[in-house]
């Protein structure tokens, strides 16, 4: 692409024309695609992924392209790198979850929280404080629905009561009670299930 036509597709962009978004594509996405690889290996999955979200970002940040600072392809560039680097965190992030979560799986941690999700104990507190036992509810909130997630974190994690919730959803504390009740089966399952398992 010469200036003149990269001039005439950042605008296109920017006034949010199809085309130029299909352009955009054409133009730079095999590129982009070897230079993410290039930087992330053999993750092909990741790679697509860091594409998808360069090149979406490239559509929605047209404005911020300024030509004086050099051609699209290192506005590009710049944009996959970024890309790249917030994968490996989330990566980073999702690796010491997951080992945190292999290394309680055995744990006696792990049957004091099903036996109290069986009615069978009290809330087990002191379990919950350890870092690695947060892990390991955090990643086992994250399968469940975000009513589920919100409701289990108010009771169990910040301590808030049935009737201060009730208040809240403006419901009844039987009907809180009833929810609370399937969201803590609904954890078990989750739970109980491979902790490798996403």
């Amino acid at each position: 692409m010469d200036n003149h036509q990269e001039r005439q597709f950042v605008e296109g962009l920017r006034a949010g024309k199809t085309e130029a978004w299909q352009a955009l594509y054409d133009a730079y996405a095999l590129r982009v695609w070897q230079s993410v690889a290039r930087l992330m290996g053999s993750d092909a999955s990741g790679v697509a992924d860091v594409v998808q979200e360069t090149l979406m970002a490239a559509a929605r940040s047209a404005g911020s392209y300024d030509p004086a600072r050099g051609p699209v392809w290192v506005w590009l560039s710049g944009i996959a790198r970024h890309h790249v680097a917030l994968h490996c965190r989330r990566q980073q992030r999702h690796d010491r979850i997951r080992q945190n979560v292999e290394a309680l799986a055995a744990g006696p941690n792990r049957h004091r929280i099903l036996r109290w999700l069986e009615n069978k104990e009290d809330d087990p507190a002191e379990a919950l404080a350890t870092a690695e036992l947060g892990s390991l509810v955090r990643a086992t909130l994250t399968k469940l629905p975000d009513e589920y997630q919100s409701l289990l974190a108010a009771k169990y994690l910040d301590g808030v009561s049935v009737e201060q919730i009730a208040r809240g959803d403006r419901s009844t504390s039987t009907a809180v009670r009833s929810k609370l009740a399937r969201a803590r089966r609904a954890f078990r399952r989750a739970f109980e299930k491979d902790p490798g398992d996403s």
